[in-house]
């Protein structure tokens, strides 16, 4: 079978990445990446890299960030994503696209598809995120795939209801629990060596996204958010950039400013999944609005302070505690949450055997 997987960032390159080694692996399967957005920029850490360092061929890349991230670009980066797939859709005959998320170069890549009746495959669909366009996206994607790989039995009651069938949507689990089962993850020694960083000092793990829908207000956050950092000093924090979204690069510049002028913080750009999943397992807490403080970090049963609306929607587990994008209310929430007492994560997410389910079915003719 001759598929396609989509890669735009290192985001969802991370979370395929136990899936891509089965694929690659199975002579049932002959899989080409097509690699794209943040991949290709130096400015988001050429992630690029990791994909050729981990063994993978690329065979395509798409060209397809514009210059900033205001509104207009990212609608111009639209345009651009779905020209560039609509040459390789013309030149390569795929039976099966893999993708996964809801980004909107993921949303355009899709789209282009469509007109040459290429079946999709998408990974993470039915979930909700209501702070960001990202939402939109995903449901437009779950509308134009034929096969759905859920993360949770609710995510696959909600492709159902979208697409008006049961035929082709299955509840795998997610894929990243397939990844934090099968890395040796680092020990605090060994990330220190890596990255200079010493993860036995109390840490708290900094992902903050641009709320996309109320993107006007993303200033007032990011004032609000590093107000309550510098407040709260007996703590080392360990700042994860954002992605390409709408004012994306505002933020990532208040932080590298943070980060300058703060001895106890430090910034990277990409971990890869192996530094990143590390960091959480070692850290006290996390705070942000990134979506692996709901899978990966009830996983590791991690406090989280999620923040602002942009993952309003996503299943809600008691390691999570939920904070206006204001001061004292990030300071108030950080207290409850340095209170929480793990408990045995179950399996609500799956027991790390997505990639093992994905490929059976992939193997079975669609209903």
């Amino acid at each position: 079978m001759k598929i396609a997987v989509l890669t735009s960032s290192r985001a969802d390159y991370g979370i395929y990445l136990p899936l891509l080694k089965k694929l690659w692996k199975d002579p049932f399967f002959d899989p080409e990446l097509i690699v794209f957005g943040t991949h290709l920029s130096e400015k988001f850490g050429m992630t690029l890299r990791q994909i050729e360092q981990d063994g993978f061929p690329i065979e395509n890349k798409v060209e397809t960030l514009s210059a900033s991230d205001s509104p207009g670009d990212i609608a111009n980066s639209i345009a651009k994503t779905i020209a560039g797939f609509t040459r390789i859709w013309t030149t390569k005959n795929f039976e099966l696209v893999l993708a996964l998320g809801d980004r909107y170069e993921m949303f355009a890549a899709v789209s282009s598809s469509v007109p040459f009746n290429i079946p999709v495959a998408h990974i993470h669909g039915g979930e909700t995120t209501l702070g960001a366009i990202d939402n939109v996206f995903r449901n437009s994607i779950t509308c134009m795939s034929r096969i759905h790989f859920t993360a949770a039995e609710p995510y696959k009651n909600r492709v159902m209801e979208l697409t008006g069938t049961k035929k082709n949507v299955y509840n795998v689990g997610a894929l990243s629990i397939d990844s934090i089962k099968s890395l040796n993850l680092l020990t605090i020694s060994d990330f220190k060596s890596n990255y200079e960083i010493d993860l036995s000092v109390p840490t708290i793990l900094v992902t903050f996204h641009p709320e996309t829908l109320d993107f006007n207000q993303n200033e007032s956050y990011i004032r609000e958010l590093i107000s309550a950092m510098k407040e709260k000093k007996n703590y080392q924090y360990v700042i994860t950039m954002p992605n390409a979204d709408t004012m994306g690069l505002m933020i990532r510049e208040k932080l590298n400013e943070f980060v300058q002028k703060n001895k106890n913080a430090f910034s990277v750009e990409s971990f890869g999944s192996l530094g990143y999943l590390s960091c959480m397992k070692h850290c006290k807490l996390m705070l942000g609005n990134t979506s692996s403080g709901f899978i990966e970090a009830y996983f590791f049963q991690k406090p989280v302070v999620n923040l602002g609306k942009r993952q309003e929607g996503r299943i809600i587990t008691p390691n999570i505690f939920s904070a206006p994008i204001v001061k004292s209310e990030i300071l108030q929430s950080l207290k409850l949450a340095e209170k929480y007492v793990p408990e045995e994560s179950d399996s609500l997410y799956g027991n790390g055997d997505a990639a093992s389910k994905i490929v059976t079915i992939l193997k079975t003719p669609m209903n």
